[in-house]
C-alpha cells in the first residue's frame, strides 16, 4: 500500500468515525427532547442539499 493510499484510508476512517460520533450525538439529543432517534440523518441532509440546489438553479443564484 503506497503512502498516498495509506493517507487516504486513514482520512476516510477518520471521517467515518466523526460521522458516526455526530449521528450518535444527534440521536441522544433527539431522545432527550422526546423525538424518535433515526439512523436516516444522511437521507434528510441529502434532501435538504438537493432542495437548496434546486432553489439555487431555479432563481439563477448560487450558493456560497
Amino acid at each position: 500500500m503506497s503512502t498516498q493510499e495509506q493517507a487516504r484510508a486513514l482520512m476516510m476512517r477518520h471521517s467515518h468515525l466523526i460521522k458516526n460520533r455526530q449521528q450518535s450525538m444527534l440521536n441522544r439529543a433527539a431522545a432527550e427532547v422526546g423525538l424518535e432517534g433515526t439512523d436516516d440523518w444522511n437521507h434528510t441532509q441529502n434532501q435538504e442539499r438537493s432542495s437548496l440546489r434546486q432553489a439555487s438553479n431555479h432563481n439563477g443564484g448560487t450558493l456560497s
